[in-house]
């Protein structure tokens, strides 16, 4: 099982319980989500992914969006458990939208460490 409801940023944009990635970025765990109001505040400082995926026996969904200078950029993209398996998964293009490359990995998501956790609630601990 996977389960991941997070915002994703450059590093120091979204305080000081965020969990650094790779590549410069860093994830803050949102198990209740952060609201619209919140996202564009962030985003007036620079490109934040809000990203969600839900995986149970290799099926499942994901859900990505950016916002920049207060404003949605990019999606929302879904990827519904029906739906063919894209180029390019939706969070995956996020993570590129923030700058990250997939270089010898196999996509953003593996090459941030993405895979580090396998659920929010890991996630939050982690963030102290």
């Amino acid at each position: 099982m996977y389960d991941l409801q997070a915002a994703i940023a450059p590093a120091g944009m979204l305080g000081a319980r965020a969990v650094p990635l790779a590549q410069g970025l860093e994830l803050l765990p949102l198990p209740d989500g952060p609201g619209e109001a919140r996202l564009a505040e962030w985003s007036s400082h620079g490109p934040v992914a809000l990203v969600d995926a839900e995986y149970f026996g290799g099926v499942g969904t994901q859900r990505a969006e950016v916002w920049d200078q207060g404003s949605l950029v990019l999606g929302p993209l879904v990827l519904g458990h029906d739906d063919p398996p894209p180029d390019v998964s939706p969070i995956s293009l996020a993570l590129r939208r923030l700058g990250a490359v997939r270089g010898e990995h196999h996509d953003e998501f593996d090459a941030v460490g993405l895979g580090r956790h396998r659920d929010t609630s890991d996630w939050v601990t982690s963030a102290g």
